[in-house]
C-alpha cells in the first residue's frame, strides 16, 4: 500500500498544440488538506479533472493509493466530488440528494438511511432531510453537496472552487466548516481555488500553479514568508516588488541597489537565487517612523506620500521612493488632527530580514 493517496508522475495535458499542464509531479499523503492555487488558465482545474478521471493525461501516470488509474473510469476511483455550482437535483429532497450515489451503488434502504443521517450530521444539517434545494440558503446547499460527496465514504474528496458563489461572510464561515469537517473525518482533501486567502486559511499544504507547472509548494506560512519567484510573491498576499540593478554579498548579509537609484537596501539571510532580479517586501513589514526614529540596523527610506486609504482597522499608505518606485504599507489609524496628506515627505524603516531576494 502506498503512503500517498494520490500521486501524479510527469503528468502532461495538451489540447492540440497547447500544453495546459506540463510534466507535473505531485504526491499527496493520506489525510492531508492540499489546495491547488493559481489564476485562471494555470491548469489547476484540468489537473483536478485528470485526478477525477474526467480527462485523461496526454502523458504520465496518475496513481490513487498506489494503483495506476489510467484505465479506471471516474465512478470506479472511489473519489468524492464537490462542484462550484453544487449540482443538486431540484426535484429531490435533501435526503434523496445525499443518498443518490448510494442508491446508484445498490445500498439497501435501511443502511442508506443511516449513512445519509450521519453525513447530514457531519455538515450540521440534521432536521433538513425533507427540504428541497430551493428552500435552502446558498451555504446550506453547499453543505448538502458536501454531505452527498462524503456519504459513500470516499478516501479522497475533490473540491473545485466550491465557495466561489457565496458572499464574503458565508465564504468565511464555510472555510471554518470545511476545515472542521476535514479534521473530523481524516479524509484527504484536494481543493482547487484562485482565492489565496481560502488556501491560506484551510490548507496543510498549498501547491501554486503558473502556466501549467508547479511554481512552488509548501505549508502556507513558508510560501508567504519565502516566495520562490516574483509570481508567487505577487500572487500570495500583497507584496512590494522592486527591481534590483546590483547585488553584493558579505558575511553580514547582502546589499541591493534598486534600479534607477539612489535607494540601497540591506538584506539578511544566506539563501539567494542564482540570478537576483528583484526583491520583495510585504506591506506589513514597512514601518512609518519619525525622521529621527529609525531603529539601529534597519533600512531607512525617504519617501513621498501619494495616497491614504482608511480601512478602519488600519490605513493603507501608498508612497514613492527613489525615481518613482511605488511602495504600499499598512499603518494603524492616525488620531484626528494628525492626518497625513498626499505630497508629504515621510520616513520608512524596513528590517533587513524582511527583504526577500527573487530571481530574474
Amino acid at each position: 500500500m502506498s503512503e500517498f493517496d494520490i500521486e501524479l508522475q510527469q503528468v502532461r495535458k495538451s489540447f492540440g498544440q497547447v500544453s495546459v499542464v506540463r510534466d507535473i509531479d505531485l504526491q499527496i499523503p493520506k489525510g492531508e488538506f492540499v489546495s491547488i492555487l493559481g489564476p485562471s488558465g494555470c491548469g489547476k482545474t484540468t489537473t483536478l479533472n485528470m485526478i477525477a478521471g474526467f480527462s485523461m493525461p496526454s502523458r504520465g501516470d496518475i496513481r490513487i493509493r498506489g494503483r495506476s488509474q489510467m484505465k479506471v473510469p471516474p465512478e470506479k476511483r472511489n473519489l468524492g466530488l464537490v462542484f462550484q455550482n453544487y449540482a443538486l437535483f431540484p426535484h429531490m429532497t435533501v435526503a434523496e440528494n445525499v443518498g443518490f450515489g448510494l442508491r446508484m451503488r445498490g445500498v439497501a434502504r435501511p443502511e442508506m438511511k443511516a449513512i445519509v443521517e450521519s453525513a447530514l450530521r457531519s455538515v450540521h444539517l440534521e432536521g433538513f432531510s425533507d427540504r428541497y434545494p430551493r428552500e435552502l440558503s446558498g451555504g446550506q446547499q453547499q453543505r448538502v453537496a458536501l454531505a452527498r460527496a462524503i456519504a459513500p465514504q470516499p478516501s479522497v474528496l475533490l473540491l473545485d472552487e466550491p465557495l466561489s458563489n457565496l458572499d464574503l461572510k458565508l465564504r468565511e464561515a464555510m472555510r471554518a466548516e470545511l476545515k472542521e469537517i476535514h479534521e473530523r473525518l481524516g479524509m484527504t482533501f484536494v481543493y482547487v481555488t484562485h482565492d489565496q486567502e481560502e488556501a491560506m486559511a484551510m490548507s496543510d499544504r498549498i501547491v501554486v500553479m503558473e502556466g501549467g507547472t508547479i511554481a512552488q509548494q509548501g505549508v502556507p506560512g513558508d510560501i508567504y514568508r519565502h516566495p520562490a519567484s516574483r509570481f508567487v510573491a505577487e500572487f500570495i498576499g500583497q507584496s512590494n516588488i522592486l527591481p534590483v540593478s546590483a547585488y553584493s554579498r558579505s558575511a553580514a548579509g547582502y546589499k541591493l541597489s534598486i534600479e534607477g537609484g539612489p535607494v540601497i537596501l540591506a538584506g539578511a539571510g544566506a539563501d539567494s537565487p542564482a540570478s537576483v532580479g528583484f526583491c520583495s517586501v510585504r506591506p506589513q513589514n514597512v514601518r512609518l517612523v519619525g525622521v529621527d526614529d529609525v531603529p539601529p540596523g534597519m533600512n531607512r527610506l525617504e519617501a513621498t506620500l501619494r495616497r491614504v486609504t482608511d480601512f478602519g482597522a488600519h490605513q493603507e499608505l501608498e508612497v514613492v521612493i527613489g525615481l518613482g518606485h511605488r511602495l504600499v504599507l499598512q499603518h494603524p489609524p492616525i488620531a484626528a488632527g494628525h492626518a497625513l496628506a498626499p505630497g508629504q515627505m515621510v520616513t520608512l524603516a524596513v528590517n533587513p530580514s524582511d527583504v526577500r531576494l527573487l530571481a530574474v
